[in-house]
């Protein structure tokens, strides 16, 4: 009787399967014993696997596994890698819904604040990881006028993130990485919200508190409304400054006129 070949595709499906645990496993049928079995082979494997995901996560959340402890860390991190597998080969891309999984566990539940800073940590994963790219050449919307300058829609760099707590998140991510149990003590976890300003500087993250109409109005911008549209409601004589400064600060890649959903852009020369 003549053994069925699997296609490399459905080889590679299997063998993820089996690494990940996950239903669609099977590969061990194609493994040679040779004085192992092929799930003692695949469990060796699949160890190496986990431990480097926990790794990934160690490394994208160092203040959350301070604030939790690395055995309560490691215990959600596995869990979180057993039910949500990575979809992915970059590692640096996994883990962004980690969040979301330890607002959900019964076990954080009395730790309100915990779930934002995990959300800051991946907002500055994100910011250093993201690639390169040249900020918008100012000098071209100089060639617009008025009109003109009203209408256009800003293209966001992936070196920026904004984010909203409820919790004075900046303050104990900062505290905890600096390991500074005074300023980690003083803090009034009541004394937010806070609106935040994550980007990538020449000495890398940066994280700064901005006024709520500042968030809402960049998030605005990032979100693709038109200038004009993004200006109402924000203060006059402040917008303009705070305008200037995420232009300067290299907030955006390029810009496209509202009424063009794709075609010219007016922004950076292509690298």
């Amino acid at each position: 009787m003549t053994m069925y070949a699997p296609t490399l595709l459905e080889l590679q499906r299997a063998v993820r399967g089996d690494l990940l645990g996950l239903a669609d496993g099977g590969a061990a049928e194609y493994v040679m014993p040779e004085g192992l079995a092929p799930q003692a082979r695949f469990a060796i494997y699949r160890n190496t696997v986990n431990s480097t995901l926990l790794k990934a996560l160690q490394l994208s959340y160092p203040a959350v596994q301070a604030l939790v402890g690395e055995e309560f860390f490691e215990g959600a991190a596995r869990l979180f890698i057993e039910q949500c597998p990575p979809s992915h080969a970059q590692l640096d891309n996994y883990g962004a819904t980690f969040p979301d999984f330890l607002a959900q566990m019964p076990e954080a539940a009395s730790l309100d604040y915990l779930p934002d800073t995990a959300r800051l940590e991946w907002a500055v994963n994100g910011v250093l990881h993201a690639p390169d790219a040249r900020p918008l050449d100012l000098q071209r919307l100089g060639r617009l006028n008025d009109s003109g300058l009203k209408s256009v829609r800003f293209v966001p760099n992936t070196t920026v993130r904004l984010l909203q707590s409820d919790y004075p998140v900046d303050a104990i991510w900062r505290a905890v990485l600096t390991r500074d149990d005074g300023a980690l003590a003083d803090i009034n976890l009541a004394s937010g919200p806070v609106w935040l300003h994550v980007y990538r500087s020449t000495t890398g993250a940066e994280v700064r508190q901005i006024a709520e109409w500042q968030w809402r109005f960049a998030t605005a911008l990032f979100a693709g409304r038109p200038l004009h549209g993004a200006l109402a409601g924000a203060p006059n004589r402040e917008v303009h400054v705070w305008l200037a400064s995420l232009l300067a600060s290299g907030c955006f890649t390029e810009v496209r006129m509202s009424n063009q959903a794709c075609g010219p852009t007016i922004g950076s020369q292509a690298t």
